[in-house]
């Protein structure tokens, strides 16, 4: 896998920003790259060994680029009501939910994690490339409701620990101090103490496996890196790179921003009807959008495939039936060769006629055709 395949290679530019973690990265021998305004590490030895240790031990992410954006008072889960596509009020402190900030039209502008962190009191989390829109967004959306909006993300580091071995890694942790993690469940999230440091510790991950997100003072975060690296060395813990995180969330069936998710895409067709919240809440942005639309004439699916040739973003996906090369059916919007799994994988938005379970397609890989089936999703799910 070559730097270029998950993030484009920009000009460097002045402009990034590095988070408090960079000189750590350095000193790790980390490779670069330019993603939404930072200089984030894509790897540090080589994807694949990256990819194997999260899903065998566990893996340890920078994710300091996200934004977090907090929104608080009387109204907050009224506001996020009207402003998102979920029923946020329902969520209780110490609770998180997956939601999606539509606009107008029903197209998707973000997919989001929102946190329950105290009463009235809740963290929205966005895509890096999405902090400012989505900041503003709520800003304008919150207008008329008793609530206050402001842009943290300067204020905060994230971290990520993210494999099967993490819970036992993190329970070793000199001086980490986290209340009720016995009972902290997926898409839970507690306040925690890190050698007198304030962490809101999440557990939740974009990779398929079990982990923890930790999110506290840019500061900190050297001296919480420092003693997890120390403490999971001999559990198999690594450093790892955003390259090998696009191939583990691949695996596990999420979508990405830019790729599976975006302003031509409504909820349905990425299957996430599910997320949007029409009988249990009243009138948000995008609503009525949504409730107007047309039946989907191309949906997501996971399509798997034999041999070593990978499906990438923007291959079309053609009928078994056609012989030109241009009567595509759909499109991938992302595909890796499986490193857990062994064979290609993909997603892609295939017309509603061949998206059934089962559906033979071909890939056009550079010319070749290379033969496919829509499976199930995800392509991964970690074992108990």
């Amino acid at each position: 896998m070559t730097e270029g395949e998950f993030f484009p290679r920009q000009e460097d530019s002045v402009t990034d920003r590095l988070s408090s973690l960079h000189g750590r990265h350095e000193a790790a021998g980390a490779s670069f790259t330019d993603f939404a305004g930072w200089r984030m590490p894509v790897r540090y030895t080589s994807d694949l060994a990256e990819h194997h240790a999260v899903r065998q031990a566990a893996g340890l992410f920078d994710l300091s680029h996200m934004g977090e954006i907090a929104v608080f008072g009387p109204a907050a889960g009224d506001a996020l009501d009207h402003a998102l596509a979920g029923r946020l009020s329902a969520i209780a402190e110490g609770q998180a939910k997956y939601s999606l900030l539509l606009a107008d039209d029903g197209g998707v502008i973000d997919d989001l994690v929102v946190y329950g962190t105290g009463a009235d009191r809740f963290v929205v989390v966005a895509n890096a490339a999405n902090r400012e829109v989505v900041a503003a967004e709520l800003i304008e959306r919150a207008a008329g409701f008793d609530v206050e909006v402001q842009d943290v993300s300067d204020d905060i580091a994230l971290v990520a620990l993210q494999g099967p071995r993490s819970e036992e890694i993190v329970r070793e942790v000199d001086g980490f101090d986290i209340p009720g993690l016995d009972d902290l469940r997926y898409y839970r999230v507690v306040t925690g103490d890190f050698r007198g440091y304030e962490v809101l510790v999440a557990r939740t991950g974009y990779t398929g496996e079990d982990g923890f997100e930790f999110y506290l003072a840019p500061d900190a975060a050297p001296l919480l890196w420092d003693a997890l690296l120390e403490t999971g060395a001999g559990a198999g813990l690594v450093p790892a790179g955003l390259a090998c995180r696009d191939t583990l969330r691949l695996e596990a069936g999420m979508p990405l921003y830019g790729h599976e998710l975006g302003r031509d895409i409504r909820p349905a067709q990425a299957g996430l009807g599910r997320v949007v919240a029409f009988a249990t809440k009243g009138d948000f942005v995008g609503r009525a959008a949504l409730e107007n639309a047309p039946d989907e004439t191309r949906v997501l699916v996971g399509l798997a495939a034999e041999g070593r040739r990978a499906g990438r973003a923007g291959y079309a996906v053609l009928a078994t039936d056609t012989g030109a090369a241009d009567a595509a059916v759909g499109e991938i919007t992302s595909g890796a060769l499986s490193p857990t799994l062994g064979h290609p994988i993909a997603l892609a938005y295939v017309d509603r006629a061949h998206s059934a379970v089962g559906t033979a397609l071909d890939l056009d890989v550079r010319g070749t055709r290379v033969p496919a089936t829509v499976v199930p999703l995800p392509f991964y799910r970690k074992t108990k």
